[in-house]
């Protein structure tokens, strides 16, 4: 009991993060659009899924998935028909972490597109979990 006295921030911050922790896992789960990188292969692989980077495109040409389509989420407004003629098979959105694909997602739902996913941790989890990234323009 004294250690915690002695500690309350520590302790306090650490109730805190953990309880952050739990939150966001319980929030994740429940999240059916949110993909890790293995489902997303899956996904590519047996529906025919098209992966979006939204991305800048320096970002772009530093290294992308096989096979992606560039549409930078700055473009989305202006170059969002692009995405028209796939509008019947999956998309899967991703940027560096998920937070622009994420924005990406929510503009195409209003644009009418229901089969939309994002790509969990986005190009970081992807090479971290070891599958390749190319340099090739699609």
């Amino acid at each position: 009991m004294e250690f915690l006295q002695q500690n309350l921030l520590w302790a306090a911050l650490a109730v805190a993060s953990g309880a952050w922790l739990l939150v966001e896992f319980i929030r994740q789960r429940h999240d059916k659009s949110l993909l890790t990188p293995i489902e997303a292969t899956l996904l590519i692989n047996r529906e025919d899924a098209v992966p979006v980077d939204v991305r800048a495109p320096g970002d772009y040409e530093k290294g992308h998935l096989p096979n992606a389509r560039h549409l930078p989420f700055s473009d989305f407004e202006r170059r969002g028909t692009e995405l028209e003629k796939f509008r019947t098979r999956p998309l899967i959105l991703y940027c560096n972490s998920g937070t622009t694909a994420a924005k990406g997602i929510a503009s195409l739902k209003k644009a009418g597109f229901e089969k939309l996913y994002n790509l969990r941790g986005g190009l970081y989890e992807w090479e971290k979990a070891g599958y390749p990234v190319t340099r090739k323009k699609k």
